[in-house]
């Protein structure tokens, strides 16, 4: 049975930095691409960043380029999102997705259960 599990939320101080992970057991990482996401109060689900199965290829939101780094460690099965320079704005609960491509939500399969990120003074 296929699982993400997220982990690495918090809460942190605008400037800060957060590194979120994303463990996939029960299917192998380096088939797919894997994408990031997040959901603030009220808002739709928004596409943060995606990388290809070999981790050759990436894209991000506009509103997170320069700040975050997407990556992969196949041998590990895991995915991570470096967070740099938080703002208040990147409040929001983040979504790994797995087998999809880009920054659409309804292009995934599989999904995490969500890690919470907040930042505030």
């Amino acid at each position: 049975q296929l699982k993400l599990v997220e982990s690495g939320g918090g809460l942190v101080q605008p400037g800060g930095s957060l590194r979120l992970s994303c463990v996939v057991s029960g299917f192998t990482l380096d088939l797919y691409g894997v994408g990031w996401f997040r959901q603030a109060p009220g808002k739709e689900r928004e596409g943060v960043s995606w990388i290809n199965n070999r981790g050759t290829d990436s894209m991000y939101a506009d509103s997170v380029k320069g700040r975050f780094t997407i990556s992969r460690d196949n041998a590990k099965n895991t995915a991570y999102l470096q967070m740099n320079t938080l703002k208040v704005e990147d409040t929001a609960v983040y979504y790994c997705a797995f087998k999809g491509w880009g920054l659409q939500p309804r292009g995934y399969t599989y999904w995490g259960q969500g890690t919470q990120v907040t930042v505030s003074s």
